[in-house]
């Protein structure tokens, strides 16, 4: 994390989001103590894209320099280098623990940076055992002293082993390698990658959340990334190729009907969940391939209910499996909290609360100023918390004391000093 700290200038900060669906840039002005500003927005389709991954990387060239051209026209500045998401590379999470010895004397500064570097060089880019794999966050969750267990800060205690409990976020080399290539062809310095439902919790969550337990579920277009946090800590993530496209295409075929029209009935009329008017209620469906001004079939919208519960049940029971397989089900509590373009669809918590047993609600970026009411949605939701990330570095780079503020901005205050501490 060095690098971005000393990159960051003139209290501006230019965030990226590439995703299967759109391109987002985010430019903010860091004002001292405040919340960052948001002064410029540029937002593209996304084209080069599929399930996090490139498949062609001159469109999605292209559109990234849209996006970012249209956020520098509004904000009245030119932007060099960026902060980016992570939803492609097939990320995958580790738990490890590692000790060292101490010797019976006190725990000092130079110890926890002697375990916490120890800790990050067992699967970092140099000696990595899994083969193609790159090292993008390396988290402390939790320390031990002598064993004895929930030490949140050990400096000053005496004992003879100090352990760590890190938590370590890697994915694919060369997906990664693409997306930073294509990246600098658009002449901008990627500063940082940050995973994308790390990035969704940062926006999105209240303290009290991360403290308790909660699972963030990111719907993005075609991928949806779990987040686990606890004790205010990122502990699990993982993520599942399937997204809001996949309900579209759904629709296209069983209605068959062009894509951008199921696109519109899915915004329009489509529900997670069936109504009990959903089969006295018609809607039109025009048919693929038929020439324009032809007369569209007449379909009752259960129908069009009856094609998307099914593939977002299969979602959630995959998370809800996921989930399980991980162990961290129950570190996760009993809330759930839902982000991402393909979350805004009526009814959706409902059935998600059915499916995973627990409590569910919408969440919209809360920790950042100048969004407008279109851009401060669910489906802006990582682009907002890549400014929190980057809002730490900058506060960092200023040699700044990030302020206790009240709820729900205490959490930037807090966040700041353990990032400050173990970076």
């Amino acid at each position: 994390m060095k690098r971005p700290l000393g990159a960051i200038k003139h209290g501006t900060v230019a965030v990226l989001d590439v995703g299967s669906s759109k391109i987002c840039c985010f430019i903010a002005q860091m004002d001292g103590d405040n919340l960052p500003k948001v002064i410029g927005i540029g937002q593209q389709a996304s084209h080069g894209m599929k399930s996090g991954n490139i498949v062609n990387m001159e469109t999605l060239e292209d559109s990234i320099l849209n996006a970012v051209h249209a956020a520098e026209q509004m904000a009245g500045e030119t932007v060099n280098s960026v902060f980016v998401n992570l939803s492609g590379g097939n990320p995958s999470s580790h738990n490890i623990n590692l000790e060292i010895s101490i010797n019976g004397h006190e725990v000092t500064e130079s110890d926890l940076t002697q375990a916490l570097e120890h800790a990050s060089q067992v699967q970092g880019p140099a000696g990595n055992p899994e083969q193609g794999r790159q090292l993008i966050h390396s988290m402390p969750t939790g320390y031990t002293l002598d064993g004895n267990r929930g030490i949140k800060d050990p400096r000053g205690m005496h004992g003879e082993t100090l352990g760590v409990t890190m938590h370590l976020v890697t994915a694919a080399s060369n997906s990664l390698r693409n997306l930073k290539t294509c990246i600098k062809r658009c002449h901008l310095d990627p500063l940082s990658f940050v995973l994308s439902p790390f990035a969704s919790g940062l926006a999105c969550l209240v303290e009290d959340e991360m403290e308790l337990g909660v699972t963030l579920v990111d719907m993005g277009g075609s991928t949806t990334s779990i987040a686990v946090f606890s004790e205010g800590k990122l502990v699990y993530c993982d993520v599942i190729p399937v997204g809001g496209h996949h309900v579209t295409n759904d629709v296209a075929r069983g209605l068959s009907t062009p894509v951008v029209e199921a696109e519109r009935m899915k915004t329009l009329y489509g529900h997670a969940v069936a109504t009990v008017t959903d089969e006295r209620e018609m809607i039109d469906v025009p048919q693929v391939g038929e020439a324009a001004g032809s007369q569209p079939q007449q379909v009752p919208r259960s129908l069009l209910v009856g094609i998307i519960q099914p593939r977002l049940e299969e979602t959630f029971e995959i998370v809800r499996s996921k989930l399980e397989m991980s162990g961290f089900d129950k570190i996760g509590g009993r809330r759930v909290v839902l982000t991402g373009g393909a979350s805004q669809l009526p009814g959706l918590p409902d059935l998600a609360s059915l499916i995973l047993d627990k409590q569910v609600r919408i969440g919209r970026p809360i920790r950042v100023t100048g969004l407008a009411d279109a851009t401060g949605g669910p489906s802006f939701a990582t682009c907002a918390g890549l400014l929190t990330y980057a809002t730490i570095a900058h506060n960092d780079v200023q040699g700044e004391k990030v302020p206790e503020v009240h709820h729900p901005q205490n959490f930037v205050g807090r966040f700041g000093r353990w990032f400050r501490e173990n970076f």
